[in-house]
């Protein structure tokens, strides 16, 4: 009994050591803080952000070269794959050395045992603490691999400065990534944390070459290099001062940071296109910065991977003064005209729009709201897809009035544009003018999402894949999968009108509305569109195929506007540029989907479905339910037998039936100045004219709803001159004018006539040389 009771006194002593010791490695083992790392899929650095302490600290990477592992084995630790943590022979003969040298000249830690001492954060060097080092070296070789371990101590242990772990310092001392490291750069980078502070490169020079050499002798007795390699690895240059790490997608950086918080992220970025798109950036950045516009940003998208390619978020070397932190991809603009393409889109998909169906483009006000023209100008009546290519304001105003203001803002908060977040009717029409805010990001996700339906409908037999429509991402952990989930329906959008609208954005003229494609040569076929915000603050340029989609910005951060700072000026050289700058092109026309569209006939002139007065024609319309009527301008008339006049069929035989397209005054009168052969309708007979006929031949063009005409006041105190001017479906008709009951005077063919009332109501009376009247009320209100 006495006996045994030492022996169970030592076991309750050493049964809760031994517990201590089993439990004794931290978890986490390091705490520190780390750095924010981008690497493309090759493992080149794209960016990187100091950690929150101001070390450079990369996280553990996963695997090391072979060559630094070598040097830092034969350096630090002979023995390290032989012992379990903690080397016997060398704690013995670093205890002889110390005793001779009276002195701590050496400390016989293996790599474990410096581990852990780094996990601990280099706590004092006594007697206690190293035992502690022994114990928990031993714990960790029973846990780790030897490979983990030395991944562990190149993360973690210090370079110099503040440069912690052998990538930091791969790429502070030699802007490369440590799998290219050269044997002489392995071993020089093995020796540093030996003596980080006394050994630094850029300073005692001859000690750090020294030191290299000696480990590159020992690899060559080691037999790790043979004699050659290790010469030329001797005459190796030592660094110099630490490097700059690069930085080639800053705004991408500070949005995952943002995001995800610090570590070592694989982006979808391709970085040879992002260096050579900063270079293309910064050429036209220097163009436009003689205008006084100093931010751009671009943005690449594979279409159908969705993935990020390029991601510029502002313009390279923009002065601080002029907000270069600013990532503009992401940011809230006036997108312009930009989605003029969406509206055009959904409205062929429900049926309200065919592509060559005539939208009006005269002065109109919509309850106050009266848009214009980017020139000024109108066509009275022009093809909903030439409105598009043309990108004129009037015509797509109309066709959103048709389309409803409540849809389209629908449409675009179910495709993502989370920007657009105030009720429809804090919008109005001008939605679609840029009366909202959209970001790069979202704009060029959606064209992206176009393409990647319109290349996969036929691969899936026609049917759609709700996944298509998605935003880009720029994570490879994000890389989508196929989940199999297909829909004989569209969600918002189908083939057929998609495809009719890449087509119709392939006729945009360039530029200024004159020019062709020379202008902007480029080896790629884009369907694009540009877009330029009120006030010139925002210039836009967004391209697609089949293989990439690309969104251009150019403006002012701060929002100042600049003459010239339109989308086609200022962001469309950019984006015929950056599509020269990618890859030829795979699918640069998408197979039209038959299978989404039928032929539809039509009237020649007007575009709307083909009513019995109409010349026809065949179009390839979406296969929806129609909505739209029939030529509304085509009508069957009588003419007398020399085409003079008009008459009643009813009293006259001799009259002769005609098909004639004829368009409401205004729209003609506009109209005709682009046709020369147009023709208005002729006149009556006067023994055979409709009593009474809905058809007035005389409208106002300006003011087109006159009301209250608000006028200045000149510096003699009289009121301004307002001109009025009226349409006549006849060209060579008179129209006699009176104002309040008095005659002013008669107009032939130009018909306008510049008028200075004094403040207060007024009656405008005009007669034609037929005898029909037209009269307007209206107030002059003096400012």
């Amino acid at each position: 009994m006495l006996k045994r009771f030492p022996r169970s006194r030592w076991l309750l002593v050493l049964l809760p050591l031994l517990v201590w010791w089993w439990w004794s490695l931290p978890r986490p083992l390091f705490d520190a803080p780390l750095s924010l790392v981008l690497e493309d899929e090759g493992g080149q650095l794209v960016g990187a952000r100091i950690a929150s302490d101001g070390q450079w600290r990369f996280p553990v990477p996963d695997s090391l070269p072979d060559k630094f592992a070598a040097a830092i084995v034969a350096f630090e630790d002979q023995r390290f794959y032989r012992h379990p943590g903690v080397d016997v022979l060398a704690l013995a003969r670093a205890l002889r050395q110390n005793l001779r040298a009276g002195s701590v000249v050496s400390g016989g830690s293996t790599l474990s045992m410096q581990v852990i001492r780094l996990a601990r954060g280099n706590p004092p060097r006594t007697l206690w603490q190293k035992s502690i080092e022994i114990l928990l070296a031993l714990r960790l070789d029973l846990t780790y691999r030897k490979s983990s371990i030395l991944r562990l101590w190149s993360a973690y242990a210090p370079f110099g400065g503040n440069v912690v772990g052998l990538e930091a310092a791969t790429w502070r001392y030699y802007g490369k990534s440590p799998q290219y490291l050269s044997w002489g750069e392995a071993a020089t980078l093995a020796v540093l944390p030996n003596s980080p502070a006394l050994i630094h490169p850029g300073r005692n020079q001859d000690a750090l070459r020294q030191k290299r050499d000696r480990l590159l002798d020992r690899l060559l007795a080691d037999g790790q290099l043979d004699s050659t390699s290790c010469r030329l690895a001797q005459m190796e240059p030592l660094p110099e001062a630490p490097r700059p790490l690069p930085q080639w997608a800053p705004h991408l950086l500070a949005r995952i940071g943002a995001e995800e918080g610090p570590g070592r992220y694989t982006v979808t970025l391709d970085l040879a296109l992002q260096q050579r798109l900063t270079e293309v950036s910064h050429f036209h950045h220097q163009r436009l910065a003689g205008n006084g516009i100093h931010n751009l940003a671009v943005l690449v998208v594979e279409v159908n991977s969705g993935r990020t390619l390029a991601y510029l978020g502002n313009a390279p070397e923009v002065a601080t003064n002029h907000s270069p932190a600013v990532d503009i991809i992401t940011a809230p603009r006036s997108p312009g005209s930009l989605l003029k393409p969406l509206l055009y889109s959904l409205s062929l998909q429900q049926g309200r729009l065919l592509p060559g169906q005539l939208l009006p483009d005269v002065p109109t006000v919509f309850g106050g709201f009266r848009p214009e023209n980017y020139y000024e100008d109108f066509s009275g009546a022009v093809p909903a897809r030439r409105a598009l290519a043309r990108s004129l304001n009037i015509p797509f105003v109309h066709l959103l009035q048709d389309y409803g203001v409540p849809g389209f803002h629908h449409a675009l908060q179910e495709w993502g544009f989370s920007y657009v977040n105030q009720p429809p009717g804090h919008y109005g029409l001008s939605l679609i003018l840029g009366g909202c805010e959209v970001s790069l990001w979202q704009v060029t996700g959606w064209y992206a999402s176009v393409g990647r339906m319109l290349n996969s409908f036929y691969p899936r037999q026609g049917q759609y894949a709700p996944t298509d429509w998605r935003p880009p991402h720029y994570l490879t952990r994000n890389d989508p999968t196929d989940d199999g989930r297909l829909q004989d329906e569209p969600s918002l959008l189908g083939a057929g009108a998609a495809w009719l609208t890449a087509q119709a954005m392939r006729e945009l003229e360039r530029p200024d509305s004159e020019g062709e494609w020379e202008y902007f040569p480029s080896s790629r076929r884009l369907s694009w569109k540009t877009g330029t915000s009120f006030g010139f603050r925002d210039a836009w340029a967004v391209g697609f195929d089949g293989d990439y989609a690309i969104g251009v910005w150019a403006g002012n951060a701060d929002g100042e506007g600049r003459p010239g700072l339109v989308g086609v000026q200022a962001a469309a050289p950019l984006l015929f540029a950056v599509a020269n700058s990618l890859p030829p092109s795979r699918h640069e026309n998408w197979e039209q989907p038959f299978d989404d569209m039928e032929q539809l006939a039509v009237c020649r002139e007007s575009g709307y479905p083909a009513s019995p007065y109409c010349p026809v024609d065949t179009a390839w319309v979406p296969r929806v339910p129609l909505q739209v009527p029939p030529c509304p301008y085509h009508q069957r008339i009588f003419l007398t037998p020399d085409g003079a006049y008009r008459v009643q069929a009813e009293c006259s035989s001799e009259g002769q039936p005609v098909n004639w397209f004829s368009l409401p005054p205004l729209e003609a009168y506009y109209y005709r100045q682009e046709h020369p052969t147009y023709r208005d309708l002729p006149p009556w007979r006067p023994d055979c004219r409709p009593a009474a006929s809905d058809e007035h031949p005389m409208q106002l063009v300006y003011p087109r709803h006159p009301g209250r005409i608000q006028v200045p006041i000149q510096l003699d105190g009289t009121p301004s001159a307002t001109v009025f001017s009226v349409a006549h479906r006849r060209p060579d008709a008179r129209i006699y004018w009176h104002l309040d009951a008095s005659f002013l005077g008669v107009t032939h063919g130009e018909h306008s006539w510049e008028l200075a009332p004094p403040p207060g109501p007024h009656r405008l009376v005009l007669i034609d040389d037929q005898g029909v009247r037209l009269e307007q009320d209206f107030e002059i209100v003096a400012e």
